[in-house]
Formats: structure tokens, sequence, C-alpha cells
């Protein structure tokens, strides 16, 4: 079927199914140990002698390596064709940088240091990954159909996302020890690089595949249809000459009001420090929380996604409100209103990475997705920066803190009102209403 929606015939389930699934337990054993570390950032640095400031720095520059980065690797990885190269490398990034935080407790003045490094380093090997494995996954997803295949994907990875956290809790309920806990996810690391070494073997790199002229045509009638961008110069053929800018119209707006939007949606590390310093919550109670908020971020990615279907791109005008909340509620002194924060922080973070990729997608023209992508995340990376630092120093200031992000919030919501605005001015066929 076109774009490979049905398995192919002749070919058993278990053979069309199985990269999908592979990549999605690679997925799931990596989130594993990411998403199991990350909780622990605060009160890691927090216990190696890190100030608010410090842990906001680190935490805000890792978050907007994760999105940032993805702007040189992507096209890198694009321009090179060696897309398994840097799906080994990043992977390799968080499976060695993880597990050796468990030594930093021991190594001094140095420790900090290191520590910050590595939380840093571990999020970089998200953004050299992320861009080729998607190339990857959407290659293996073909045969099976690529709506099934990414969703299965999705699933898998999201069950890493709740089970490290849980594991780590576990561990350190068990032994006191953050190094431990840390040490543990060794296991799961080594895990996902055992079965990628696996997949390399079973997987062709799609970089190695040269189109003919057949699949050029069946790729230009599937993308038929696809939305034109909403300046004149955006719509013109890319045999014109050079193609058209993406900081143009609606797309520029948009990515200016997810910048606006990204400083105030501060990276967990900042909170987990607050949970553990000044809300008495319990290092070992942290990842649960954290687990909690993957969940309230998975309600939340599928509520609005319904909503975006139902309504339109207007769903996202609630963004802005929930993120406001934030630090109302994730800084208060008492343990149920911070766990109400982080909940309210989890459904906005769902949102952020799921709706408004649709968004994205109707607002950017199809051979040009991939790099607006780029172009998004870096945005959104120089916020989640920018948010790192203004938590981290308004951090003894919460009233100011709180005043500041609202005023970052209604600029955003402006921003995405203007954005309507110029989609509907431009007859994007987005959505809105």
């Amino acid at each position: 079927m076109r774009n490979g929606h049905a398995a192919v015939p002749g070919v058993k389930r278990h053979i069309v199914w199985g990269p999908v699934v592979g990549f999605g337990l690679v997925s799931l054993a990596a989130d594993v140990v990411s998403d199991g570390a990350r909780p622990l950032a605060g009160p890691l640095l927090a216990e190696l002698g890190g100030s608010a400031l410090l842990v906001g720095l680190v935490t805000g520059a890792a978050e907007a390596a994760a999105q940032g980065l993805r702007l040189v690797f992507g096209p890198w990885a694009d321009r090179t064709r060696r897309y398994w190269t840097f799906t080994m490398a990043g992977y390799t990034l968080t499976a060695v940088c993880i597990p050796l935080l468990a030594l930093t407790p021991f190594l001094g003045a140095a420790g900090l240091l290191l520590a910050g490094a590595l939380i840093i380093g571990d999020r970089v090997g998200k953004a050299v990954r992320s861009p080729a494995k998607t190339v990857l996954l959407a290659a293996a997803a073909k045969p099976v159909g690529r709506g099934r295949g990414f969703a299965v994907h999705k699933s898998l990875d999201l069950a890493g996302a709740l089970i490290g956290p849980l594991l780590v809790s576990a561990v350190l309920a068990a032994t006191g020890s953050i190094s431990v806990a840390l040490a543990v996810l060794a296991i799961p690391a080594a895990a996902a690089l055992g079965l990628l070494v696996w997949l390399r073997r079973r997987v062709q790199d799609p970089g190695t595949v040269r189109a003919t002229p057949a699949d050029a045509a069946g790729a230009d009638a599937d993308a038929g249809g696809a939305a034109p961008d909403d300046d004149a110069d955006a719509a013109a053929p890319a045999s014109a000459g050079r193609p058209p800018s993406l900081l143009t119209g609606s797309f520029l707006l948009f990515a200016i009001a997810a910048f606006f939007w990204s400083v105030g949606l501060v990276a967990f590390g900042v909170i987990s420090f607050h949970l553990t310093t000044t809300a008495a919550v319990p290092v070992a109670a942290v990842p649960l929380f954290y687990a909690a908020a993957m969940g309230a971020g998975a309600l939340g990615a599928l509520a609005s996604g319904v909503l975006y279907d139902r309504a339109g791109g207007a769903v996202l005008l609630g963004l802005p409100v929930l993120i406001t909340a934030v630090p109302v509620l994730a800084l208060a002194p008492g343990a149920g209103l911070a766990l109400a924060g982080v909940l309210i922080w989890g459904a906005a973070t769902g949102i952020q990475d799921s709706t408004v990729k649709a968004l994205i997608a109707d607002l950017v023209p199809e051979l040009r997705q991939g790099t607006a992508y780029g172009v998004f995340a870096a945005f959104e990376g120089a916020g989640a920066l920018a948010g790192g630092v203004l938590y981290g120093a308004l951090y003894g200031s919460r009233a100011l803190l709180i005043g500041v992000v609202a005023g970052l919030q209604v600029l955003a919501f402006v921003v995405l009102l203007l954005t309507m605005r110029k989609a509907r001015r431009s007859r994007l066929p987005v959505p809105w209403l």
C-alpha cells in the first residue's frame, strides 16, 4: 500500500516488526538511564556543593544542548548520510556519562565540575542521535506503516521514562546512596548498546541506498498537497534559487513564542533541587515525583492532541497558562503544592513534545520540515538556557521569579495570537479554530 501502511506481502510479521520493536527497546533502555538520572541532577549537584544558580546553569545548558544542537547534528547527518554513526555515538554518550556520575562524590572539588560536564554530555548525546535515529526509524517502520510504527516506538520510549525513576527510587530507598542508584543504571546502559549493535547488523543505513527515479516520483506524489509556507518567497520552487528562509512569517512568530514559554518551563533539575533543599522531600521520593510528571505528560500530550484535531491550534493558547503556574506551585515550600506544580510541569512538557510539533508540520512545507524542527529546537534550547539562568538567579526571590515568568508567558500568549492571525491571513490550511 501507499507509504507502506501494510506489511510487505510474503514477509512474516515478526520480520517487518522486529526492527521497529528493536528501536523501541533501545529507546526504553536508554530512557531508563537518562530519565532515571534526570531527577537526581539537582540533589546530586546540591550534595556536591552546588548552588541554585549553578543547578540552573547546568540543567538549563543541558536542555539547551539537547534542543539547540539538533540544528547542527541533523543537517550534518543528512550531509554525510552516516545515520548509524550518529545514532551509535549519541547513545554511547548517554551510556557512558550517566553511570560515571556515580564516581563524582568521591572526587572532591573536581566532582562538581565533572558532574556538570556529564549531565550536559548526556543531553548532547540526545541531540547527536535524535535526528539520525528518526531517519532510521522512519525507514524501519515503512513496511508496517509509519503511523503504527512510531506509535509503538513512542509507547516503549515512555515506558522507559517511567521505569527509570521508579528503579532509581527503589535503589535509593534500599541504600540511601545517590552513587549506588546511578551506578545501577550502567546495566540498562549496557543493554541499550547491546541492542543497538544487534540492530545495526539487521537494519540498513538509508544513507547507503540511492533513491531511484521511481522512488523520487513516489515521494513527490506522497508529498502532494503539502501546505505552502505563509510568505510569498517561501512558496517559490526550489529551482528558483536558494531555498527560502524559514525565519519569516508565522513559523518565526511561533518559534519566538516557543522561546518565551521555554524560558518559563524550567528544567526539572531546579525543581528537584528545591524539593530536597526546601520542600523537605526525601531524595528517594524525588524520582517518584518525576515519574508522576511523565504520566501527566502522557495525558497532556494525548488530551492536547485530540483537542488539536477537533478544535485546532488554539488549544496551544493554554500552554503559557500552564507554565505560569509552574513556579507558583513547584517552588512552593510544601510538598503537596510542589507535587501539583510538578504535575503541571509534566503536562506542559508533554504538550511541548507532541502537539507543538504537529502545528509545525501544518505551518511548514513537507520538504522543509526537517530543517524547521531543527530551527525550532534551537529557539527552545535558547529559551531553556535563559530559563536555567533566570530560575537560578531569582530562586531566592520567589515573588519576583513568579512575576518575571508570568510576564514572559503573557508575551508568549500574545505572539501565539499573532501567529494565528498570520496563518489565517496567509490562508494556510492550519486548523486554528
